[in-house]
């Protein structure tokens, strides 16, 4: 659990981080490497998703329809609010005890560490693709890499049997392991908006 806290706390900075560099103008963006969503769509699933899923999986709440249906973008302020979020999914995942046991997803019972995982992954990923499609670098350790490629693994096959990810992208050698992650979620790291 302490190695996985640290990643979690390590992507929601950094999704914090690109959350604040994200110009209001760029919502409006039609391309992201999300397929078929628009920036907005996709900041908004990621919004909801990564922070407030996040806490709640650890809770074992269910998400709220009205917080399902809010357009978290229509407040101008809303990347503050998506960190303030972030740290509040995190401290709740910092109990040993939201590890143990099992999660409810939804007609379905999964390990908490493994809840975990793929919500860590998930929040890395569309990271990634907002930094993607606004311009931004994203910042991730090795370490960290390291994992996302272990749980884009061991994930990749469950993800792509309901169209969670598209195909694997082939890359050329050498890739770098952050790279390869991306590649095996279905996602090409050279995409470029446009």
């Amino acid at each position: 659990m302490k190695n996985e806290h640290a990643h979690m706390t390590e992507v929601a900075a950094e999704a914090a981080r690109v959350a604040r560099s994200v110009r209001a103008e760029q919502l409006d963006e039609p391309s992201t490497p999300c397929g078929d969503w628009g920036l907005r769509e996709l900041v908004n699933h990621w919004v909801l998703y990564t922070s407030h899923g996040l806490e709640s999986r650890a809770r074992r709440e269910d998400l709220s329809d009205e917080l399902i249906a809010r357009d978290f973008t229509a407040d101008p302020d809303w990347a503050r609010r998506y960190a303030e979020q972030l740290d509040r999914a995190v401290a709740a995942w910092s109990d040993p005890a939201a590890w143990d046991g099992e999660i409810d997803l939804g007609g379905s019972t999964v390990p908490a560490a493994d809840t975990a995982a793929m919500l860590i992954e998930e929040t890395a990923l569309h990271t990634w693709d907002v930094a993607r499609a606004t311009g931004q670098e994203f910042r991730l350790s090795d370490a960290a890499a390291g994992y996302l490629l272990d749980v884009v693994d061991a994930n990749a096959a469950l993800y792509r049997s309901y169209g969670g990810f598209a195909d694997e992208v082939a890359l050329p050698a050498p890739a770098s392991v952050l790279e390869r992650a991306l590649a095996h979620s279905g996602r090409d790291p050279r995409w470029t908006s446009g």
